[in-house]
């Protein structure tokens, strides 16, 4: 037998359904489980959703104290009950970074069709072909359908323009003064008539052919700014001034601040970036490939591994020279030239035990070792008489002296930061736009695309860079509020799709929030859900 009792606790009074039963030993006892509480306001009761459910399974009736409706068993059946907290959370964040305005002035008809979209890629990852039965159990603003077929349609409806059209006011709306990190990664595809799919240089060493994915995030926000399709046959350095034209076309006349790796330098590319009509403040890494740089550590071996050069950023302690040098007739750069001892002893060892053991591979083996790449690269392998392998073995020393000649070592050009420890502090950020590669790729379906046309492939990536832009939002606050410490970004998601509304004859009724969820929400400064 059940009764309900009211229980007062400081100025709450809560509901608790008690149930007398006698034990093992005949005695009589009380069981008491929480059911609800006493609105304040209206002095009636509010039960909890999964009492409601309970009694609806057994053909009970009650009241719902919210409103003056009563709800009977056949109602409750037909309820339905959805995830709701992490949507609640993404929809609030887009709101907060001017991501929804952006997409709605951008894309009027379908921003909320794309928004939703996005938001399930982050939530799941999956492919798109499974969106349908996640927004079935999701509480999403009403988008219709999005099944595979809508979905088709979708990717074909948004134009270049208004793609653009939303990178402007993106751009716009992160009017912070800080350094964009801009690379570029590949994504391939099985597809014939996608133009911009060439074979080139694929950086996850498919061999498919594939396009090239050129991105601006930013290093304090860690929010990606802006992004542009190229054929897949580009190499970086071909990309940069078309990027930072167009980047400059979106941003108003704004001052962009860039910082890029070894990829993207050349002659002419430092060369364009100075002679802009509005030049790009740029940081950039000089390859050894270029004279440029072998100068500059050759002018500096003697003397940087020295006391009062060196530099120390957190654990990290490494040497620095930095110098005003001429670049041409016209512009004077800083030249930053980095040397890391323990690094460059570190890949000496690694070479050293690399070598060493092709050595002894190819002296037990010597007919194998003429067939591997790294073999004949670090050893000579000759025919000889006087060995009874019928072989010598010799290591070419020229070769990998040559190798280590500039381990450890780091040039960096810059026009804009004359300090060493700034200018390796900014460099060493530009991290933030490879990970969001790793998020497009490995969390938001994009490793490999699934499409057939132009329009759909690039508003497929599109879709992706939405999605990008909330898990990064995601992951920056997760650092800052230091969230890694008990839970991945996945495992965050999940704790917040527990939460769920429930749908009666139109009344919604969310569920009460647990103490973690009301945690998570408190560190991304977004209220609770009522």
């Amino acid at each position: 037998m059940s009764s309900i009792i009211r229980q007062k606790v400081g100025d709450k009074i809560y509901l608790y359904e008690s149930v007398s039963y006698r034990n093992a030993e005949g005695k009589p006892r009380n069981k008491r489980v929480p059911i609800g509480k006493i609105d304040p306001s209206t002095g009636q009761p509010v039960y909890k959703p999964g009492y409601l459910a309970r009694l609806a399974s057994s053909g009970a009736f009650v009241e719902v104290a919210a409103s003056t409706q009563t709800f009977t068993p056949d109602d409750i059946r037909r309820s339905s009950v959805l995830e709701f907290g992490a949507q609640y959370l993404l929809q609030s964040i887009a709101q907060q970074i001017g991501l929804l305005n952006a997409l709605q002035s951008a894309l009027p008809k379908v921003h909320q069709e794309i928004f939703t979209l996005a938001c399930y890629l982050v939530s799941s990852g999956d492919p798109f072909l499974y969106c349908e039965e996640w927004l079935s159990k999701t509480s999403c603003p009403d988008v219709g359908s999005l099944s595979s077929q809508r979905i088709s349609d979708l990717l074909q409806t948004v134009t270049a323009d208004q793609r653009e059209a939303f990178y402007q006011a993106w751009c716009q709306l992160r009017c912070e003064q800080e350094y964009l990190a801009l690379d570029i990664t590949s994504t391939s595809s099985y597809s014939e008539l996608i133009q911009d799919v060439e074979w080139g240089y694929n950086r996850d060493k498919e061999q498919l052919p594939q396009v090239n994915i050129c991105m601006l995030m930013g290093e304090t926000s860690r929010l990606p700014i802006y992004q542009v399709l190229y054929s897949g046959s580009l190499k970086d350095v071909s990309t940069l001034e078309t990027t930072l034209s167009k980047m400059d076309a979106i941003s108003g006349g704004k001052p962009t601040l860039a910082v890029m790796d070894k990829g993207f330098f050349s002659t002419r590319n430092v060369n364009a970036m100075l002679n802009r009509a509005n030049p790009i403040r740029f940081v950039i890494a000089i390859p050894f490939t270029a004279q440029f740089a072998k100068k500059m550590v050759a002018s500096e071996r003697k003397d940087i591994d020295r006391l009062q050069h060196t530099l120390v950023i957190g654990e990290d302690s490494l040497r620095a020279i930095t110098k005003e040098r001429a670049w041409n007739e016209k512009h004077r750069l800083h030249t930053h030239v980095y040397y890391h001892a323990m690094k460059a002893l570190k890949l000496r060892e690694e070479l050293y035990a690399h070598v060493t053991v092709l050595k002894e591979r190819a002296e037990a083996d010597p007919k194998v070792a003429l067939q591997d790449e790294s073999s004949k690269k670090y050893l000579i392998i000759r025919k000889s008489d006087k060995t009874p392998s019928g072989y010598t073995v010799n290591i070419r020393e020229e070769v990998v002296a040559k190798e280590l000649e500039t381990a450890g070592w780091l040039v960096v050009l810059s026009n804009d930061v004359s300090d060493a420890k700034e200018a390796l502090a900014i460099y060493r950020q530009k991290d933030v736009v490879e990970k969001g590669f790793f998020r497009l790729k490995a969390h938001l379906d994009l490793g490999r695309l699934r499409v057939h046309r132009d329009d759909s492939m690039q508003n497929k990536v599109f879709i992706g860079f939405i999605a990008l832009i909330l898990m990064s939002h995601l992951h920056k606050v997760m650092l800052d509020k230091d969230l890694y410490r008990n839970m991945t970004m996945k495992k965050l998601l999940l704790i917040l799709s527990k939460l769920r509304v429930q749908y009666i004859n139109g009344q919604r009724i969310l569920f009460p929030l647990t103490k973690e969820q009301k945690a998570i929400y408190k560190a991304f400064t977004v209220n609770e859900p009522v």
